[in-house]
């Protein structure tokens, strides 16, 4: 009959002192203290499986690992043998369990999800959305495994961006981050995205479209614009009439390639791949945007000319001509005018709308056309093509003339009849 160990005490454990060669105290069970010649103590626990081997396991080094955490491992050790499991084989599969868990990352699954999109999005939009991830996401969030992250996790990292006054910001990141949480979910690496239960938590930002004048602060506008144009340099004068007389996207006019501009012929055609909807990834739409300059606006062009003529575009980068300008050179010089938060480039799109439709008399769909907006029409672009060309190459002479007489005074400020499509003058 074997000799039934008696349980070790603390004491016992303490002072095991390294021998020659390796022995063991015994705790009874299986459990034994494995003291080793360098000095080193292991809790080790030998038990039969079921097929009748003997096998060991390793349940850390004293006194990481106490004798009572060694006897409660032994005792769930036991509780699995009993229910008819292995523990060596329940341990590798906890330990595969959890290097999964810990590869399944918030950031590596980000990562994972911005490499899959950034196909379908423009190079600059793929770079700032993992600009913002980076900076905003990944240092609070990206080391817990997805699987884990919890609602108030979520809404701590974003508060922290609100803090910075960053509404806007917090919402995009939030944004970003359910489309991540919804990527691992789909791909079986998360069974939750709790971004949509801080609906409500997070501050509300202002809402508004881009700043613009209105029509009847037009006259005010220009009269302050020439007060300023001494002051301008002759390409942001330029680009600042341009802007106003032809209301395209600003970026449309920034990069404008001296290619696009026949002079002989007095036709700009942006090409499509240069618009908005052009620029998408998936599905652009492959549409040319025909410009119609007013005789104003090629006379602004040869001036400007005889002054860039020899760049590969109409406003080159002051640092690099082999660049477009910023899109800011608009914003700098409505700024220097004392229009910070009242005017932008986009902001002469609206305007120019208010003109058209209000004091020009002119239908919606063929102001929109102008803008460059899609019909939604299955056969608008035809139509397009078909009837609005003439009349908007019309209606852009007859707005800069508007301008003219606005900047002269000779307009009254208020709404014309509806389909009228004159100025009054005085």
């Amino acid at each position: 009959m074997p000799k039934l160990a008696l349980p070790l005490t603390d004491i016992q454990v303490r002072n095991a002192k390294p021998r020659a060669a390796a022995y063991k105290l015994a705790d009874g069970g299986g459990l034994y203290l494995e003291v080793n010649p360098s000095g080193s103590r292991i809790w080790r626990l030998s038990y039969t499986q079921a097929n009748g081997k003997k096998n060991r396991l390793t349940f850390g080094n004293y006194p990481a690992v106490s004798l009572a955490a060694a006897r409660d491992r032994r005792a769930k050790t036991k509780q699995q043998l009993a229910e008819g499991t292995d523990p060596a084989q329940a341990r590798r599969v906890e330990k595969q369990l959890k290097a999964v868990t810990a590869s399944n990352t918030f950031e590596a699954i980000a990562r994972e999800w911005h490499a899959n999109k950034a196909e379908s999005w423009k190079e600059s939009t793929s770079k700032n959305v993992l600009h913002r991830l980076e900076k905003d996401i990944f240092p609070l969030l990206g080391k817990y495994p997805i699987s884990e992250i919890k609602a108030p996790l979520v809404l701590d990292v974003l508060r922290q961006i609100e803090k910075r006054g960053a509404l806007e910001m917090a919402r995009r990141c939030a944004q970003f981050s359910g489309q991540v949480f919804r990527y691992a979910i789909a791909t079986g690496r998360a069974d939750v995205d709790p971004v949509p239960s801080l609906r409500g938590a997070l501050k509300e930002r202002a809402r508004g479209h881009h700043a613009a004048i209105t029509p009847d602060e037009l006259p005010e506008f220009l009269r302050v614009l020439d007060k300023h144009e001494f002051s301008m340099f002759m390409q942001t004068r330029i680009m600042l009439r341009l802007m106003m007389m032809v209301f395209v996207r600003t970026s449309e006019l920034t990069e404008t390639p001296w290619s696009e501009i026949d002079f002989e012929n007095e036709v700009w055609i942006i090409k499509w791949n240069r618009m908005k909807m052009g620029k998408k990834k998936i599905n652009p739409r492959k549409v040319d945007h025909h410009v119609h300059l007013p005789r104003q606006g090629w006379a602004l062009l040869r001036e400007l000319h005889t002054l860039t003529g020899g760049n590969k575009y109409l406003f080159p980068n002051r640092n690099d001509h082999e660049r477009p300008t910023s899109n800011w050179a608009i914003l700098a010089a409505l700024k220097r005018m004392g229009y910070s938060g009242r005017m932008t480039g986009h902001g002469f799109r609206s305007l120019a709308m208010g003109v058209l439709k209000e004091r020009l008399g002119y239908r919606h769909e063929v102001v929109d056309r102008q803008l460059a907006h899609l019909s939604g029409d299955v056969y608008g672009e035809a139509y397009d093509r078909a009837l609005f060309l003439d009349e908007r190459k019309v209606m852009m002479q007859e707005y800069a003339d508007y301008l003219e007489q606005a900047a002269s005074g000779k307009v009254i400020a208020g709404k014309f009849g509806a389909g009228t499509r004159q100025t009054s003058k005085n």
